[in-house]
């Protein structure tokens, strides 16, 4: 008698999803305890920047308490900003150390912790540059954020070449993400001609679809467009599924991320792509209690009808999935370029001012 095998069994949808398909699941948060939660859930990378940290803060101060006044009372001459930043770092060699086993594992291609450049930096390529680099050093296995805005996008090219990994942040668009795919490629084969090893470099190209949802929300309320709302549920997918059939038509060496989460279909309707997918705890906490079954969607178009629609109505949506939509000079002047960099930038005045209540307790 043939014996009968069980099926697998997984954990939740998420492990499902990690275990069946190409898709790779990260974490959007260095919180030690939501990433152990992820892990457990079959993730192999993690993310970090000052709006996480602020939120991380916030949630474990009886833990960072007292590192904080030790990091003041070591560096009398440090500001706020500096001790802010040391923070960032030390809340991401933490997260990394976790997902060290991960990264040895995977030979580099995952088991990342993606560290945040200061977003302050945007206009200024060497900045970002010289703190790419020394971000990378700070653990093995660090990915190192880079905007794509006009002066991000040669910063990544060097930073590829220097042997940096990097995720590319602050990105919506075709336009971007084709030219984040084309600096790297210039990158890569930079070191490749000098003989430099790749094999343990992993790129990723993040693209925030909740982000370009929530901008054709705000202008459909500001110009008075009707449309079905569930269309505009599904502009990032659709950005994002033209991107990756593009990205697999040539070749590039890079990957796509999603993040940015809104609606379940940022997870689901990408499932079975060679690319990851980042949500944060508690959207990973909600898809696990789903029923939503766990199938390849990635190669299912959306509906011509909601892609037609949106792209009559909205310029945005058209500059936004059109190749020629954006050139890298107007990549800082996009709207949810510009809004995303304000949250970035306001983030690090929050961290700011929660290393000078220490600094400075209010006396009364």
């Amino acid at each position: 008698m043939a014996q009968v095998t069980a099926p697998p069994t997984f954990k939740s949808p998420l492990h499902e999803m990690t275990q069946v398909t190409p898709t790779c699941l990260w974490n959007d948060s260095a919180s030690i305890q939501e990433l152990s939660y992820s892990i457990e859930h079959g993730a192999v990378g993690a993310t970090c920047n000052p709006v996480i940290v602020v939120g991380v803060l916030k949630k474990e101060m009886s833990f960072w308490k007292d590192r904080i006044r030790a990091l003041i009372d070591a560096t009398p001459p440090a500001t706020e900003g500096q001790i802010s930043w040391q923070l960032v770092r030390e809340v991401s060699v933490k997260a990394a150390a976790l997902l060290k086993p991960v990264f040895d594992a995977h030979r580099g291609r995952n088991g990342r912790l993606s560290i945040q450049t200061d977003p302050r930096f945007y206009r200024d390529s060497q900045a970002i540059l010289s703190q790419a680099e020394e971000f990378s050093q700070l653990a093995p296995n660090m990915i190192v954020k880079i905007p794509v805005t006009g002066a991000g996008i040669p910063a990544i090219e060097e930073a590829t070449y220097r042997g940096v990994s990097i995720n590319a942040t602050v990105c919506f668009t075709l336009p971007q993400c084709i030219a984040v795919a084309e600096a790297v490629e210039r990158g890569l084969r930079r070191r490749e001609r000098e003989g430099k090893d790749i094999s343990s470099m992993g790129p990723v190209c993040t693209i925030m679809v909740g982000r370009l949802d929530d901008w054709l929300k705000v202008i459909a309320e500001k110009e008075n467009i009707t449309v079905d709302p569930g269309y505009l549920e599904w502009a990032g997918v659709a950005v994002f599924k033209k991107t990756y059939q593009i990205f697999r038509e040539r070749g590039y060496r890079i990957r796509l991320l999603s993040a940015a989460f809104r609606n379940h279909m940022h997870w689901s309707e990408l499932i079975g792509g060679e690319i990851v997918i980042s949500p944060p705890y508690a959207w990973q906490v909600r898809f696990n209690a789903s029923d939503i079954q766990v199938r390849s969607r990635i190669d299912q178009p959306v509906d011509p009808h909601i892609v037609d629609e949106l792209s009559r109505k909205f310029a945005d949506f058209r500059r936004a999935s059109s190749e020629g939509g954006l050139s890298s000079d107007e990549f800082d002047s996009f709207p949810p370029t510009r809004r995303t960099l304000r949250q970035f930038i306001a983030a690090c005045h929050d961290l700011d001012g929660i290393v000078r209540d220490a600094m400075l307790p209010n006396p009364d």
